[in-house]
């Protein structure tokens, strides 16, 4: 950075989502563990370049099993003076909210399941309450000055990213083939306001306050990473 440039305040990069509990990430994982073992019937590391060398083919962007949940709301990076304020609008939104069922049910690919981009499992119960939620905290947001969110919500689960990947196609397939009878319910009972920590691998993501449907609010523990 230039001397004479003024230095950019911290940011934070978060969103707000509805945590999975642990017996459903356990079912969701397993399921994810069979899709992930092949990709198109081809092993990952099956892969000898021109030199002779075997190389990783590049395959599925998996996301963290221990951090699976439903994005409500992306926020993006965030100055640290804006997150008192934002505590408060979760933790009021929460309040006004009851406990209500979910159902993981089907699985797809976004924009299409023959050329993904993103694989995901499908909500079939809880759709509605989830994009009330939505709504809700879209307009708590707004008025402590966030942007408009102008993308329609979707319910669904992300569980891998494919841009550009030549195996998500069949990923995809295998995805739907495996999820075919699959069904995984919980309540939900909260919302978390996530900082998202990239590098290394998959994203990681830390909560920072956990406020629970009808008003019961938890203060996450602070990781040093």
């Amino acid at each position: 950075m230039n001397a004479l440039e003024p230095e950019r305040p911290p940011t934070r990069r978060l969103f707000i989502a509805v945590p999975l509990p642990d017996e459903v990430r356990a079912r969701v994982a397993r399921l994810v563990e069979g899709v992930e073992q092949t990709e198109g019937g081809e092993r990952r590391e099956d892969v000898t370049a021109s030199d002779g060398r075997r190389r990783a083919r590049p395959g599925v962007r998996w996301v963290r099993m221990d951090g699976l949940h439903v994005t409500l709301r992306f926020l993006g990076a965030t100055p640290e003076e804006r997150l008192a304020p934002l505590q408060r609008t979760v933790e009021a939104v929460a309040r006004r909210v009851n406990p209500f069922d979910v159902v993981l049910d089907g699985a797809g690919g976004f924009p299409s399941a023959a050329r993904p981009r993103a694989l995901w499992l499908g909500i079939t119960v809880g759709t509605e309450q989830m994009r009330d939620l939505a709504r809700e905290l879209n307009e708590a947001l707004a008025i402590e000055g966030w942007p408009a969110e102008e993308r329609p919500f979707k319910s669904h689960l992300t569980l891998g990213r494919t841009d550009g990947v030549r195996s998500g196609p069949a990923a995809a397939r295998r995805l739907i083939q495996s999820a075919e009878g699959f069904a995984a319910a919980w309540q939900a009972d909260r919302i978390v306001l996530f900082e998202s920590h990239t590098g290394g691998g998959p994203a990681r993501y830390e909560p920072l306050v956990e406020a629970r449907f009808g008003g019961r609010v938890e203060a996450a523990a602070q990781s040093s990473g």
